[in-house]
C-alpha cells in the first residue's frame, strides 16, 4: 500500500502512478546475506513511461539522492527524508512524503533485524510488467539491468523499529 502525506509535494504523483516494493535477502560474491529493497513505479502514471521516469527521478533528486552516482550512506545523513521503519510481520519505506508499506519475507526481517539496515535500490526506470511475490527470475532480471541499476539511487538504508 503506498500513500501520500497531504502535505505540499514537489511531484505530481498522478505522473508516479503505481510504486511498488519488493524486498529479499541476496548474497554477493564476497559477502554475507544483504537485505535489498527495490522500489520502483509500474509506468501507469498519468503521462505513461516518460512521465513516471521523469517524476520518480524528480522524487529522488528532491529527497537529496544522488542516481546513478554510487551509494549513499543514509546514517551519514541524518536529514536525509528517506526512512525504513520495521515492524514484526512488516515495513513501511518513506521517502519524502511518499509511504509504501510492505510484507517482507521472514528471512529478510531477521537479516535486517541481524544487520540493522537494507540496501535500497529506487529504480527510476519504470517496470510495467513488475514482479509477482516470490518471482525471483523477473527481480532478477530487472535488477540486473545495467542501464535501470546505473539510474537508481542506491541507499544504505538504517532500519528504525517503535523501540528506537
Amino acid at each position: 500500500m503506498t500513500s501520500v502525506s497531504p502535505e505540499t509535494q514537489s511531484v505530481p504523483t498522478d505522473d508516479l502512478g503505481s510504486l511498488v516494493v519488493q524486498s529479499w535477502r541476496g548474497t554477493p560474491p564476497h559477502g554475507n546475506d544483504i537485505p535489498y529493497l527495490l522500489a520502483c513505479s509500474l509506468a501507469d502514471g498519468a503521462n505513461g513511461p516518460e512521465g513516471t521516469a521523469k517524476a520518480v527521478e524528480q522524487l529522488l533528486l528532491s529527497a537529496g539522492l544522488s542516481l546513478g552516482e554510487g551509494l549513499v550512506h543514509a546514517a551519514q545523513r541524518p536529514s536525509l527524508p528517506v526512512s525504513l521503519l520495521v515492524v514484526p510481520g512488516s515495513a513501511v519505506l518513506t521517502v519524502q512524503h511518499l509511504k509504501s508499506q510492505f510484507v517482507p519475507p521472514e528471512t529478510w526481517l531477521e537479516t535486517v533485524g541481524e544487520l540493522g539496515y537494507a540496501y535500497l535500490i529506487f529504480a527510476t526506470r519504470p517496470w510495467p510488467e513488475g514482479a509477482g511475490p516470490g518471482d525471483a527470475e523477473a527481480l532478477a532480471a530487472f535488477t540486473s539491468d545495467e542501464a535501470a541499476m546505473a539510474s537508481a539511487a542506491h541507499v544504505v538504508l538504517p532500519a528504525r523499529s517503535l523501540r528506537s
